[in-house]
């Protein structure tokens, strides 16, 4: 991989990591694209640590006021809604790997992604009075809301299936608040990605580094992870607080088209 690959693949994760449009599955398809042959997850895991920075930055009142008061609901909230994704990704380690290095499924967990958000907003009540009810604050969330997304959350462990997308869906369906909803999407993915780079960590001890990707493109794609998840969240707010999620249904829904086309009939990339 070179370094300019790497500055793509790492924008590509700072933009998709935090748009419900799933940034593995985009890492799977210009991989296709771009002829990347080598083994991938730990390049995946280290721009994914990019993002995690952005985060940090953003939600920084968020986290210490977490940090401050440890055990507030908030805290077990996002520890239930963690659990989930935790022993999927234990349990289907294997399978993940292979579904990274061939993007089966892809096609098809893009149009997961494009369901999910498509019920969500038909569920979703905005601010004041609707159909679907008054939208619940962040103090009236509980615990079986928190299950609720984090069992989506562990269905996007699947490549094409959004993380973002799943837990924002999970969040609005429960009819949470829109803003609530996508910061605790947010603050959810810490440890969502702290538990990945914690799960990859072997690859840096004995073998090093995964073949064909040196520390270069490892640098230069997590800064740019970095940098462009740091806009991508305040875009994403603003998104969410005052217009909806209609137009990643389409794009998903389009993408997983096309690929499915591809994989199926012209086969180019797949």
């Amino acid at each position: 991989m070179e370094i300019f690959e790497a500055l793509i693949l790492g924008a590509v994760q700072g933009i998709t990591e935090f748009l419900p449009v799933s940034s593995s599955g985009h890492l799977v398809l210009l991989q296709r694209i771009f002829r990347i042959n080598e083994p991938v997850l730990l390049f995946d895991t280290m721009v994914h640590g990019g993002t995690l920075i952005a985060v940090f930055i953003v939600l920084r009142e968020d986290i210490w006021n977490i940090l401050r008061r440890p055990w507030q609901p908030l805290t077990g909230l996002l520890v239930i809604a963690t659990l989930p994704a935790v022993v999927l990704a234990l349990v289907f380690k294997d399978p993940l790997e292979r579904a990274f290095a061939s993007g089966a499924g892809l096609g098809f967990a893009f149009l997961v992604t494009a369901a999910a958000l498509g019920i969500s907003e038909i569920l979703a009540p905005r601010t004041g009075r609707s159909r679907a009810g008054r939208p619940r604050e962040g103090n009236a969330m509980t615990w079986l809301d928190a299950l609720i997304i984090g069992v989506l959350q562990g269905i996007a462990i699947i490549p094409g299936v959004s993380r973002s997308g799943m837990t924002l869906s999970g969040a609005l369906s429960r009819r949470l608040a829109r803003d609530f909803a996508a910061r605790f999407s947010f603050l959810l993915s810490i440890p969502a990605i702290l538990g990945a780079l914690v799960f990859q960590i072997k690859e840096f001890g004995g073998g090093g580094l995964s073949p064909g990707i040196g520390p270069g493109p490892l640098i230069a794609g997590t800064a740019a992870a970095a940098v462009v998840g740091f806009f991508s969240i305040k875009f994403m707010f603003k998104i969410v607080r005052e217009r909806s999620l209609w137009p990643f249904v389409v794009y998903t829904a389009l993408l997983g088209s096309l690929v499915l086309a591809d994989q199926y009939i012209s086969r180019m990339f797949f």
